[in-house]
């Protein structure tokens, strides 16, 4: 997901990542990949500068889960260093050390990209459907929460984090889209019981 490197801008990618990782069932992994991407992500407002553009990538082999952040400074390196109890930074990345299994920086041509891993405890990418129309879903969340106002996000300090993120998520979309189909004066009643009258049909095609 590319984003623009600004503070107020960090809720809405550990939202992304929070959403995705309950979908995948990653539960446990979800308060240490936000805070990853927390610090991965203000490095870049703070060393590389505020507008910057950059990008997200989130992924999963079953052993392990990837988190990549890149943007096109190539000079300014993520260190990991000791800093003063009473400093009010650099230890970003220290944290980073602390919660991933391993971490490092990939220097392309024109960007760097700057990646942390943490252990799943799978052996096999459960929990991922390539069901097509689960893809899409997924992919449209991911979208639509980038849309919120950051003070809509869920932080993991406020409770714990479960598969109620995401039903609430997909209310949200649902409720915008039945107004939707109200302000164009289409009846949704019609429409719900249509959607109704699909999904049955794609479970007994699937089976399930």
């Amino acid at each position: 997901m590319a984003f623009t490197a600004h503070p107020e801008g960090v809720a809405a990618l550990r939202h992304v990542v929070g959403h995705r990782l309950v979908v995948w069932g990653l539960h446990e992994l979800v308060d240490a990949a936000q805070l990853c991407v927390s610090e991965l992500v203000s490095n870049i407002v703070t060393h590389v500068g505020l507008g910057t553009p950059g990008s997200l990538t989130v992924s999963v082999n079953g052993a392990y889960l990837r988190i990549e952040v890149q943007d096109p400074d190539t000079r300014a390196l993520p260190t990991l260093v000791a800093a003063d109890v009473e400093a009010e930074g650099g230890r970003g990345m220290a944290l980073v050390d602390a919660l991933t299994d391993r971490w490092g920086v990939q220097l392309r041509e024109d960007r760097k990209v700057t990646w942390c891993e943490l252990a799943t405890g799978l052996t096999s990418p459960v929990g991922i459907t390539v069901d097509p129309s689960v893809t899409r879903a997924e992919a449209l969340l991911d979208m639509y929460a980038t849309l919120r106002p950051p003070t809509c996000f869920y932080e993991p300090g406020f409770g714990r984090v479960g598969r109620t993120v995401a039903e609430e998520s997909v209310i949200d979309v649902v409720t915008d889209f039945l107004r939707w189909l109200r302000v164009h004066g289409c009846d949704a009643d019609e429409v719900l019981d249509r959607a109704q009258s699909r999904y049955e049909a794609t479970l007994s095609e699937t089976g399930r």
